[in-house]
C-alpha cells in the first residue's frame, strides 16, 4: 500500500488520497530523514506529539499513522491556500485491541494534536460506554447520546467496548444509540471526532452486522498485545515514576511470570499494561509491609522491590 504522503528529492510531494496520486511542487526540497531539526522547527505540533509518543512503549503502527494524519491535514491546508481541491478531512476512527494496550491514552494524545492543528476547537476527550449511551425507554437513548455528543463538540467522543451496542438485536436500544451517532457524524462531522474502540474480534463482528459503519471510519488503528520485553519496559517505567527499582532476582521472577501467563493461559484476555500496573501496586504494598515488620528504612531498601515482594494478581 502506498504511503499517503512522500517527499521526493526533486521537490515534489506525492499525496495518495482514495487511491489517486497527486503531485505538488514545493519551492524547497527537504529530505525528512536528514532534516528532522528543520521539520520540527516548522511543525511545532508534530514535535510536541512526537515527544509525547516517544514515552509510549511499542505502538509503532499507531505512531506511523498519527504522523500520516498530521501530514495529510497539513498538506490539505497548503492545497487550499493554493486554490487546489483538498480531500475531505473525515477523522472518525476505530481502535481495535485488548485492554491495557493504550487506546484511551492515544485518543487523548490525538485530541491534543488536533487542537494544535485547529482541526478541533477544544481537543478534550469524553469517555463513554454502553451505559452512558443506552437509555431505559423509547426516546431516552437518543437523548442520552445527543447529550454526550454535545459535551464532545470540539473534541473527541471515545466509546469503549462499542460492539456492546449491537448485542441486544433489533429491539435493543443500543441500535438507537448507533443510529443517533451515525446521524450526528453526518450532521456535525467537522465538529467532533468519534472513536469506537474494543476487542479486535468483537469489533470485526460489530462491523459485519453494521456494514454501513465501515465506510464512516476511514482510520482504523490496531493495538497489538505487548511482548514480554515491552511489558518489562512498561514495568520499569512505572517503577521509575514512583522512584522504585527491581532487584535483579525480582526482574527475573517478573519476566518468567509474564512469559508463563502470556503463553500458557487459556480462555482469558490478557490486560497488558493494566496487569503490570496491578502487579506494581500490589508489590509496592508488600514491600512496605516487609520494611515495616523488619524495621529497616534505609534509602536503598525503600527504593528496591525484592523478589519476595512481587505478588501477582489473578487475571
Amino acid at each position: 500500500m502506498e504511503q499517503p504522503v512522500t517527499l521526493k528529492k526533486n521537490g515534489q510531494i506525492n499525496i495518495v488520497l482514495n487511491g489517486e496520486k497527486k503531485k505538488v511542487k514545493v519551492s524547497r526540497s527537504i529530505p525528512i530523514d536528514q532534516n528532522q531539526g528543520y521539520i520540527h522547527s516548522k511543525h511545532e505540533p508534530l514535535k510536541k506529539i512526537e515527544e509525547e509518543m516517544s514515552a509510549l512503549v511499542g505502538m509503532e503502527e499507531m505512531k506511523k499513522i498519527v504522523k500520516e494524519i498530521y501530514a495529510w491535514i497539513y498538506i490539505n491546508k497548503i492545497r487550499e491556500e493554493q486554490g487546489l481541491k483538498a480531500g475531505g478531512q473525515v477523522l472518525h476512527m476505530m481502535f481495535k485491541g485488548n485492554p491495557g494496550t493504550g487506546k484511551t491514552t492515544v485518543a487523548r494524545l490525538l485530541g491534543t494534536l488536533f487542537k494544535e492543528m485547529n482541526a478541533l476547537s477544544k481537543g478534550h476527550l469524553i469517555e463513554a460506554e454502553r451505559a452512558d449511551l443506552v437509555g431505559e425507554y423509547i426516546g431516552h437513548t437518543a437523548q442520552k447520546t445527543r447529550d454526550l455528543i454535545k459535551k464532545a463538540l470540539g473534541g473527541i467522543l471515545f466509546v469503549d467496548e462499542a460492539y456492546s451496542l449491537a448485542r441486544g438485536g433489533e429491539k435493543d436500544f443500543g441500535k438507537e444509540a448507533i443510529d443517533t451517532l451515525v446521524k450526528h457524524m453526518e450532521d456535525k462531522g467537522n465538529d467532533f471526532i468519534l472513536i469506537l474502540a474494543g476487542y479486535e474480534k468483537e469489533m470485526n463482528h460489530f462491523l459485519s452486522i453494521n456494514p454501513g459503519l465501515r465506510s464512516r471510519f476511514p482510520i482504523v488503528i490496531n493495538f497489538p498485545d505487548y511482548t514480554v520485553s515491552q511489558l518489562m519496559e512498561i514495568a520499569n517505567k512505572m517503577l521509575l515514576e514512583r522512584q522504585y527499582v527491581l532487584a535483579k532476582e525480582a526482574e527475573w521472577k517478573l519476566r518468567d511470570h509474564l512469559q508463563k501467563i502470556k503463553y500458557t493461559r487459556s480462555g482469558t484476555v490478557f490486560s497488558n499494561g493494566r496487569y503490570i500496573r496491578n502487579v506494581i501496586e500490589k508489590s509496592v504494598r508488600a514491600q512496605a509491609m516487609r520494611l515495616l515488620l523488619n524495621d529497616h528504612f534505609e534509602k536503598d531498601e525503600l527504593q528496591t522491590i525484592q523478589s519476595e515482594d512481587l505478588l501477582f494478581p489473578e487475571e
